[in-house]
C-alpha cells in the first residue's frame, strides 16, 4: 500500500473543500474535438471551430437538434449550465428542454463554462446535440453556439475555462492527444491564455501525429480572474479527432 506525501494529503483537502473551511476548487477541463480540419485552427471542444465569447452579457437559448430531448421525452430532459454573468463571477441554472424549441436562460451570460444533464428519459442520455447560444434557432440549432453537449454524451466537452471574480486559477498540469495516424500528419496544439485585459498569448505549444502529448507545469501557471485558458489546435490534414486535458486549481481570494 502507498503512502500519501504532505502535498498528496493537502491536494486532497482541496478536493473535499476541506481548505480554509470551503471555497478552494479543482476543475478538470476535458475537450473533445471529433473533426479537425486542415482549414484554420480550431479550440478543442465538440461543436467545432474557435471559440468565442459573447461581445456583452446575454440572455441564451437552450435547446437540442432532437424533439427527444425534452421534459417527458426519452432523451435529456434538464440540463445544468455553469457560466460567466456579468460581474465575471459564475452564475447556474437547471433549464427544462422542449425539443428543438428554444428555452430562454433566466441569468445573462458571457460565455459557458460547462454543461451536464441532469435528467434523462428511457433512453438514459441526450438523443440531440443541445446547444447554448443566442440568435436564431433552426431545428435546434442557434445562430450563435456558446456551449455544446454532444449527442449521447450527456455533458459538455469544452478545452476552455475562464477563472471567476473572487479567485486566483493555478494551472496544475495537461495534456493533448489524437488518435490514428494519417500519413504526413502534424498536429499542433496550444494552451491559449486570455488575460483579463482581453490580450491572448501562446502559454504552451507541442506538435505532435499521434499518442498523448503532455504540459509539463513543474510550478504551477498563477492565473487571475478574468483570464481565460484554452485549448486549440491545427491540423495539416482533415477529419483528425483530438482531446484535451487540463487541471486547474481555483483559489478563493
Amino acid at each position: 500500500m502507498g503512502v500519501f506525501n504532505e502535498v498528496d494529503q493537502e491536494l486532497i483537502k482541496v478536493a473535499n473543500g476541506q481548505i480554509d473551511g470551503f471555497g478552494h476548487q479543482v476543475r478538470h477541463v476535458f475537450g473533445y474535438n471529433p473533426d479537425v480540419d486542415s482549414a484554420a485552427e480550431e479550440t478543442v471542444w465538440t461543436h467545432g471551430g474557435l471559440y468565442v465569447h459573447a461581445a456583452s452579457p446575454t440572455v441564451m437559448t437552450v435547446s437540442s437538434s432532437s424533439a427527444n430531448d425534452t421534459s417527458a421525452g426519452t432523451g435529456a430532459r434538464t440540463v445544468y449550465i455553469l457560466g460567466i454573468n456579468s460581474t465575471g463571477g459564475e452564475v447556474s441554472e437547471t433549464v427544462t428542454l422542449n425539443g428543438q424549441t428554444a428555452v430562454n436562460t433566466t441569468h445573462t451570460y458571457t460565455e459557458i463554462q460547462s454543461a451536464r444533464v441532469m435528467s434523462v428519459g428511457s433512453g438514459g442520455v441526450n438523443a440531440g446535440d443541445i446547444y447554448i447560444g443566442t440568435g436564431t434557432v433552426t431545428s435546434g440549432v442557434p445562430a450563435n453556439v456558446y456551449g455544446h453537449i454532444l449527442t449521447g454524451q450527456n455533458e459538455s466537452l469544452m478545452g476552455h475555462i475562464t477563472i471567476p471574480a473572487g479567485y486566483v486559477g493555478y494551472l496544475m498540469a495537461g495534456n493533448m492527444s489524437s488518435g490514428a495516424t494519417q500519413a504526413g500528419k502534424n498536429i499542433t496544439g496550444r494552451l491559449k491564455y486570455r488575460s483579463p485585459e482581453g490580450i491572448s498569448y501562446s502559454s504552451a505549444i507541442v506538435t505532435f501525429s499521434s499518442g498523448v502529448t503532455p504540459f509539463q507545469f513543474d510550478y504551477p501557471i498563477a492565473l487571475p480572474a478574468g483570464s481565460c485558458i484554452t485549448a486549440t489546435v491545427k491540423s495539416t490534414t482533415d477529419n483528425e479527432i483530438v482531446s484535451s486535458y487540463f487541471q486547474v486549481l481555483l483559489v478563493k481570494q
